[in-house]
């Protein structure tokens, strides 16, 4: 029984990783690309995120210590691969928590005040940073638990939705396909991949597991923590978009009211707290910074960042989460791939699965993860 609810905590650790602000924004490139593009990346990426999340957690499990992935780099791809995953790591985890900070604070203001006003942004972005730190602050102890319950959370809030909008859709919004969209077919790419990074939770796991003597539920866990976004996110998406169509805003929650607008309130606190936790950890165990230090070099860029971009207006909610997906997702999968080829040879303990891997599969997905780097720049 024990076992079993440590295992739940994990499940819901990786799930709210991954559940966050990126659900918020799928609907909206299901708008701009069309059903069809949409629904091949919602569905390729997930089935090739859930592949790269049982790697990771095949490499975690085969490593002696206490580590985040920077620390797993540094042990099978050395020193440069160190500092390549602690760039992309600090890149997307930066960038998500920035995102979430902007997110929260438009979302807030849109059911409190129902206006988007600068100002009024800052104010509720400021209020939910503080709450955020505080937690960050605390640590892992105020995680897994919690996350249990945001899981629970989240899938009812879903059904709600679903319930409630469904039989108000129209499916003449569905149809939105059409030749001229194809060279939009790469535009959901990055927000989608974003919306599947859970990279940062495989350690986390780990540590509650092996803590509680569970580690042999560590590829359960991760199958289920990873499958289960792809089912929420379709049901979500195609709820959203059959409902409210090409009108969909970037922050979907917006277009289906105030109170739907709380379930975005709730994702967004849920993995800000997941990856705000991680991002500290690699300050603290990877970096060696003082607890105290890992927490304020975690939390203050986040603030004068986020705040700068709200306030000159510098990027989209859709532009930050996209561009974080792509480049720093895309190379953090890059060398998550690469580690799991070494982590078979140089590995020190034997771990409790394994995952086939070949340089065949392995060229496939550096050769996907790079293209979506290259076409964000580019485009």
């Amino acid at each position: 029984m024990k076992k079993r609810l440590y295992t739940a905590e994990a499940i819901a650790i990786l799930f709210g990783m991954i559940i966050g602000a990126g659900i918020l924004g799928i609907p909206y490139v299901f708008a701009q690309a069309g059903l069809v593009w949409g629904l091949i990346n919602l569905i390729g990426i997930g089935l090739i995120m859930l592949l790269v999340h049982l790697y990771l957690g095949e490499i975690v499990l085969r490593t002696k210590g206490k580590h985040q992935l920077p620390g797993y780099a540094s042990i099978y791809l050395g020193k440069s691969g160190r500092i390549l995953m602690l760039i992309s790591m600090m890149f997307v985890q930066y960038g998500a928590l920035i995102a979430y900070m902007f997110g929260e604070g438009e979302v807030l203001s849109f059911i409190f005040l129902g206006s988007s006003a600068v100002s009024f942004q800052i104010l509720f972005s400021g209020i939910f940073f503080i709450l955020m730190a505080t937690l960050i602050f605390f640590g892992l102890k105020t995680l897994g638990k919690g996350e249990l319950i945001g899981l629970g959370a989240i899938i009812a809030i879903i059904i709600a939705i679903t319930i409630f909008f469904l039989p108000q859709a129209q499916l003449a919004n569905l149809k939105t396909f059409n030749s001229l969209l194809f060279f939009r077919f790469f535009f959901p790419y990055g927000a989608i991949l974003f919306a599947y990074l859970g990279f940062a939770a495989i350690p986390e796991m780990r540590e509650i597991l092996i803590s509680k003597k569970a580690k042999t539920s560590m590829k359960k866990a991760i199958i289920i923590g990873s499958i289960t976004p792809i089912i929420i996110y379709l049901i979500f998406t195609l709820t959203v978009f059959a409902y409210s169509g090409q009108a969909t805003p970037e922050i979907a929650t917006i277009a289906l009211g105030r109170l739907v607008s709380l379930f975005a309130v709730f994702t967004m606190f849920t993995s800000f707290l997941a990856i705000g936790i991680a991002q500290k950890q690699i300050f603290w165990y990877d970096l060696k910074f003082t607890r105290l230090t890992a927490w304020f070099l975690t939390c203050v860029p986040v603030l004068i960042i986020g705040l700068a971009i709200i306030y000159f207006q510098l990027a989209t909610f859709i532009q930050i989460i996209s561009f974080s997906g792509a480049v720093a997702g895309g190379l953090g999968g890059i060398l998550i791939v690469l580690m799991a080829i070494r982590a078979k040879k140089l590995g020190k303990r034997k771990p409790e699965y394994k995952i086939p891997i070949n340089w065949f599969i392995a060229a496939l997905l550096i050769l996907l993860f790079a293209f979506g780097i290259i076409y964000y720049f580019i485009f």
